[in-house]
Formats: structure tokens, sequence, C-alpha cells
């Protein structure tokens, strides 16, 4: 039976590429002009949330979000949510109103297409250079400065499927000290389930996202990086784990 999934779970990769391809052309001179100054960067945020819904609709995803706490608009905030799938980047700028710059790995910026604009509005890192870790610290307070937001993956990567949540590195966390600004724990339910990096797998469903309380980082120093670090990991582990042993949908149980 799981032979005759393979010519679909093929064509379902080729369509997501397809999806992320297509807005961009047609898009194109819209994103172009949204780049042109780094202050005009809320109107590419506005076209990347048109995006994201268009590959979300595509895809035969319907999501379901959940609110503990709203962000404000106008104001700044750290997000960061678990990484387990391409799709995340979409889930968390259809979740996220406020504008948000991205700090992702560099080897992203090769995808064609897509790798122009991302090189271009991202915060990008070689996570082998301590150089360029310290230069998104840079980077990322330029943009605070601006009134933005930053979203991080914490665990530095994607980690390997049997792995239901990595640890989590202390730089967004020290970033967020540095700036006092409040970190907004999210959860991503069933990006994996739905389109992990493992190529034959996947297919249409539901996504879930569970917006936590906030981590206030008021009066707190560096000193406290490790402890709200593992606060916030353990609020998004716990949420995967009930999930995860649940026989009824998380959110239907909130």
């Amino acid at each position: 039976m799981k032979l005759f999934k393979y010519p679909f779970w093929l064509l379902y990769r080729i369509w997501f590429y397809f999806l992320v391809a297509l807005p961009i052309i047609v898009l194109f001179p819209l994103l172009v002009i949204s780049i042109l100054k780094e202050s005009w960067y809320p109107y590419f945020f506005k076209l990347a949330r048109i995006w994201a819904k268009f590959i979300l609709i595509g895809m035969g995803f319907q999501t379901k979000i959940k609110y503990h706490e709203k962000p404000e608009l106008g104001r700044s905030y750290l997000f960061i949510a678990n990484h387990t799938s391409m799709i995340d980047i979409m889930l968390m700028l259809k979740t996220i109103k406020n504008p948000f710059v991205f700090v992702g790995k560099k080897e992203l910026a090769k995808i064609p297409l897509f790798g122009f604009f991302y090189k271009r509005t991202c915060i990008l890192v070689d996570r082998n250079s301590a150089k360029s870790r310290q230069a998104v610290f840079l980077r990322a307070q330029r943009r605070l400065k601006q009134g933005l937001s930053i979203c991080i993956f914490p665990e530095g990567g994607v980690p390997e499927e049997h792995i239901d949540l990595d640890t989590f590195k202390d730089g967004a966390f020290r970033l967020a000290i540095n700036h006092q600004i409040p970190i907004v724990p999210m959860t991503f339910l069933d990006c994996k389930k739905r389109f992990s990096y493992t190529f034959f797998s996947g297919g249409p469903g539901r996504l879930r996202a569970v917006v936590h309380q906030f981590i206030d980082t008021t009066g707190l120093t560096l000193h406290f990086a490790k402890q709200i670090n593992e606060q916030a990991r353990t609020v998004i582990l716990s949420t995967l784990l009930e999930d995860k042993t649940n026989k009824k949908s998380y959110l239907d149980t909130k």
C-alpha cells in the first residue's frame, strides 16, 4: 500500500516548490521595490505573509492557532518555536502579524529565487563561525531599533526526526535580555507530520500552533539566560509530549 504513495509524495514535493516560486514570480516587482530600503521592510513583510498563506492553502493545510497571549502591534518581541520543517517558516508568518526578521542559516540563500530575497531580508548566520554568530547580534540590534521583532529557531537547526525537541542555544535568550524584549514561545504541533525533511512523507491536513504566555525579560541580566532558555524549552516540550500522548487534540482540551 505504501508503494502507491510514492508517486503522490513525489508530486507533492514538486507542487510545494511550485507554490513557493509562483507568488515570488507574480509579485517580483513589488518584492524588489519593498527591499530597496530597510525602512520599507514592513511592506515586504506583508507580501511575505501573502506568500506564506498562499503556500499553506495550496498544500492543503488547515491552520488552527491558539493564543494564550497575543503580541501587541508596534512592539518588539523575540519569537521562538520548535523547528522540524520548511513549513515552519510559512506557519510562523501566518501566526504572527508583527513585522519580524528571521535569523536563519546561510545555506538557504542558495535556493534559486527564494534565496535572492532571503539573503536581503533575513539575518544570515554561519553556525560554524563564532564571528558570524557575533554579527547576528549587531544586525539584530539595528533591526530592533527600527521597531521590528526577531524570530529565531533556538535549536540551531533541524534535529533528527526521532527527537521531539533538541537542546536550545543561549544566543536567542541573550539577545532578548540585552534588549529587554519579551520572549514569545510557540509550539508547532504538526509540521513534522505534514511536511518533514524526509522526502517521501507528509500530506495535507491540519497545522496547529500554540502561542504560549510570554516570558518577560525586564530587569534580567545575562546571568539568567540559561534559566529562561530552560523555561522556554520546557513549555514547548511539555506541549509536544502532551499532544503526543493525548487522544484528543491538544487545542481541543484547553
